[in-house]
């Protein structure tokens, strides 16, 4: 089962939301808006994004890094390995 299961619906609906600000800012570049409003949007964007990402790393640790942390000293490593790679891949981003 997925940490994140319980918040699953949240997700989702955070997901559909930025799914419509992509299809919005999509719509903006056809019809030539000034570049600055759609900064503006990439950046909503990409914040609610961020969010998300940072639900899912939260609930990883939560459920899966505890869960691995109470199986053993191995595989609690792994998670914490998988986890930090993951935050250096969304530093990165």
């Amino acid at each position: 089962m997925a940490g994140y299961s319980g918040s699953k619906d949240d997700y989702l609906k955070r997901l559909k939301r930025v799914e419509g600000q992509i299809r919005g800012i999509s719509r903006m570049v056809e019809e030539d808006t000034y570049c600055i409003d759609i900064l503006t949007q990439v950046s909503a964007a990409t914040k609610a994004l961020q969010a998300v990402s940072l639900g899912l790393l939260e609930d990883h640790v939560g459920h899966c890094v505890v869960d691995a942390a109470r199986e053993s000293d191995e595989a609690a490593a792994a998670k914490v390995a998988e986890a930090s790679a993951a935050i250096a891949r969304l530093v990165r981003s």
